[in-house]
């Protein structure tokens, strides 16, 4: 009996030690990865709206699904979307910015995990199909090409701008 007990005990308590060790490393480490997501996503509004200074966050319900988060760009300099849209292999997570006059300034994808050499090519920009958007209104945004052999991808990119387009049209006049 003692020599069943003795393994069982010493493997508990190593898996309670290795419990309390990866507690302590989330703790320390939890504040720190939130400060370089915050910093990564701050960066990423000042790229898809370049005029903008300082951003607001808007609290505005009735949102199409996907948007995740809306910024107000200030001195009225347009609007920054977060969207989440389901891919090929799983979420893709973008930001775009929308100038006042409802024209895309830029889109830029913030996470993936598409298949690498394919539905990234989306993603990743290595086709230049995110900078096709560069410009485009809720009238023009649907001339956009898929890309060959990654259309779901592009499908789930383009639904997500679509997304940004109708949440425009609903934020463009919250003050």
């Amino acid at each position: 009996m003692k020599d069943i007990l003795k393994p069982i005990a010493v493997l508990a308590s190593i898996c309670l030690i290795v419990t309390a060790l990866l507690a302590y490393v989330n703790i320390v480490t939890s504040p720190i990865i939130k400060a370089a997501e915050e910093k990564a996503a701050a960066e990423a509004r000042s790229e898809v709206l370049k005029e903008a200074k300082e951003f607001e966050l808007l609290d505005i319900k009735g949102l199409p699904e996907g948007i995740t988060a809306v910024y107000r760009g200030s001195d009225e300099s347009g609007f920054v979307f977060m969207m989440t849209q389901k891919g090929y292999g799983g979420d893709i997570k973008l930001i775009c910015g929308i100038r006042p006059d409802g024209s895309m300034e830029a889109v830029k994808t913030l996470s993936h995990s598409e298949t690498s050499g394919i539905g990234s090519k989306v993603v990743d920009n290595s086709s230049g199909y995110r900078d096709r958007y560069a410009g485009k209104t809720a009238d023009t945004y649907s001339e956009v090409d898929a890309i060959t052999g990654a259309t779901i991808s592009s499908t789930a990119y383009k639904k997500a701008i679509a997304s940004a387009f109708e949440a425009y049209e609903i934020v463009k006049e919250a003050k």
